[in-house]
């Protein structure tokens, strides 16, 4: 069985983008962009929300990869190993490999998932992973902190929810980001 693992880049004031929509205050550097590399290489399934996949469907492209680090290069293959299921009703298409669509976000069939899996599944994106928070759902937060605050936008965690959490796991970069591994308790 899978646990559900909810990850981010958030700022310290709790934001995965700005009020403008950016996020690019959370690029990673070597050492960050590593951990991540390590983080998705356990996991066999991604969930996305249909503005997260846009925004992840850049690692299926060779172009632009020739030049970039190898840490860069490597994640892009740990991404298409994965197999992905984009959460959209708008969605007509999908343009990556081992991925497919789901019109609803149906709990018990994500529940299927995670029961059927032997590996680890990432859910990606504020509003479909506040729905996986909502229906209890996911066992385990990885956040990376970034040592910026940027006044509001779009709040990493649910909003009007209580969340019970235990520190697992924590360890700090040199470039000041700061890894936190919580199990949801109320799962």
């Amino acid at each position: 069985m899978g646990k559900l693992i909810y990850a981010a880049n958030v700022s310290l004031d709790g934001y995965l983008e700005d009020e403008t929509g950016a996020f690019d205050w959370s690029e990673p550097d070597e050492a960050v962009h590593a951990f991540w590399n390590e983080h998705e290489r356990g996991i066999g399934t991604s969930l996305y929300g249909r503005r997260m996949y846009e925004t992840m469907r850049v690692w299926e492209d060779d172009d632009w990869l020739a030049d970039e680090p190898a840490v860069v290069r490597e994640y892009a293959q740990i991404w298409r190993d994965a197999d992905k299921v984009v959460y959209s009703s708008t969605l007509d298409e999908v343009t990556t490999a081992r991925t497919r669509v789901e019109r609803r976000f149906e709990p018990k069939a994500v529940r299927r998932l995670k029961t059927d899996s032997s590996a680890d599944l990432s859910i990606g994106g504020a509003t479909i992973g506040a729905e996986a928070f909502r229906h209890g759902l996911v066992d385990e937060c990885v956040l990376l902190l970034y040592p910026v605050a940027v006044g509001g936008g779009k709040p990493a965690l649910p909003r009007g929810m209580c969340l019970d959490l235990a520190l697992l796991d924590q360890r700090r970069f040199d470039s000041g980001v700061v890894y936190v591994r919580y199990a949801v308790r109320n799962a």
